[in-house]
């Protein structure tokens, strides 16, 4: 028997999501020939963050210069633009705009304007007035204009990732035991399918502090779940583009925004409460076992101690139409709540560290023979191609 016929493939990742593909993508490009397996436990691909988001291609104007959501964001906004021309998958550039609406925001916008400088992104400064210019119908006291932010169907990225790859996915492909051996990785599936890997990655999303325990490595995080729930507006034409609040520097959440999507219809939102599951896509969802995880978590409750009244302005919204048409009208005076039809809501894998801290940054670690993606926040859609790269990187070197 040959060395690789002890193997299923080269490189099995986990994860059939947008960084997943992404990865496995890079993979075959930087060494072809590579066998590539992807297993997904859905039974196609992005069902869960990369097909439940804003769709927004964000240009790195948030992110600390230096690190690597800003370096990742900057190239990955540029190669999601040519990766959607070549591939013919509609998208727009679009700038976006961010408006202070009180005194306070002042500030934390004019640090903004110097961060994106910064970080290489053209940003330009505006009065009241040259709002209107932008979004007429939208009010605040000051704004700046990112023009490389742009719009995009990131499930039809991940389905082209997936074909463009030349890996193998396999759907339906839940993992319950991973064997991790000298020699490799043997991986089982709910339905007792067994694959061979000489090298895991792990890019399970939701699920990937699970992931990592099954592989017998300690992630030193866990994956704290919360849901983003959006509206849509029922008028689309009141907003021509996308436009966000001024986001708070404590949290990794940017606020209700209102995002024209690339179907033409205008997305509101979305809060940030808990929720009951991974997948808790609604109050109604809660499954027991994962909510347990999560309340045994130390990091949980010391979230919860620290920013109590941050989350019960966000329940608030969550339970409240009137309270999110009121955050909706401090942008956009115009909306009432009769104005806000529900969309498909969205769950965030935020990171949380023991101590509390809410991971900001990608976080990958390795291990004998293993890649771990335990954090990849927004923007992890944008950036999934350099994400990919690096990812694929690691993997290579541990072949």
């Amino acid at each position: 028997m040959s060395v690789s016929d002890r193997y299923d493939c080269d490189v099995l990742v986990i994860g059939g999501g947008i960084v997943g593909l992404s990865t496995a993508y890079a993979i075959t490009r930087a060494a072809p020939g590579t066998r590539v397996t992807v297993l997904e436990k859905e039974h196609a691909p992005a069902r869960h963050q990369t097909g439940r988001n804003s769709g927004v291609i964000h240009s790195g104007i948030y992110y600390r210069p230096g690190s690597l959501k800003a370096r990742f964001a900057v190239e990955g906004a540029a190669e999601m633009v040519k990766f959607c021309a070549e591939y013919g998958i509609p998208h727009e550039v679009t700038g976006k705009l961010i408006v202070a609406t009180g005194r306070e925001e002042l500030p934390r916008l004019h640090a903004l304007v110097q961060r994106g400088r910064e970080n290489g992104i053209p940003v330009r400064e505006l009065g009241p007035a040259q709002i209107s210019e932008y979004e007429p119908r939208v009010r605040g006291l000051a704004a700046i204009h990112v023009g490389s932010t742009g719009i995009v169907d990131y499930g039809a990225v991940a389905a082209r990732l997936a074909d463009a790859s030349g890996a193998r996915i396999l759907y339906g492909s839940a993992v319950t035991t991973i064997d991790r051996r000298p020699w490799g990785v043997a991986v089982r599936t709910a339905a007792g399918r067994v694959v061979r890997g000489r090298v895991l990655v792990n890019c399970a999303g939701l699920h990937c502090d699970r992931v990592a325990r099954l592989a017998g490595d300690d992630p030193e995080m866990r994956i704290v779940p919360f849901r983003g729930e959006y509206y849509e507006l029922a008028d689309p034409s009141l907003v021509r583009g996308l436009v966000y609040p001024v986001p708070d520097p404590a949290f990794p959440f940017l606020g209700v925004h209102l995002t024209r999507g690339i179907d033409g219809g205008v997305h509101v939102g979305p809060n940030a409460v808990p929720a009951l599951a991974r997948e808790g896509y609604g109050w109604s969802v809660v499954r027991p076992r994962e909510l347990a995880g999560t309340l045994a978590w130390p990091g949980s409750w010391a979230i919860a101690r620290a920013h109590w009244r941050y989350g019960a302005g966000e329940l608030h919204r969550s339970l409240s139409k009137r309270a999110f048409t009121e955050a909706v009208r401090r942008m956009l005076p115009l909306v009432e709540e009769r104005d806000l039809r529900r969309a498909a809501p969205g769950v965030r894998a935020q990171a949380v560290l023991r101590d509390g801290t809410l991971v900001d940054d990608f976080l990958i670690r390795e291990s004998v023979r293993t890649v771990h993606v335990l954090n990849a926040p927004s923007p992890a859609a944008t950036a999934s191609l350099p994400i990919g790269r690096e990812v694929a990187g690691r993997a290579l070197a541990l072949l």
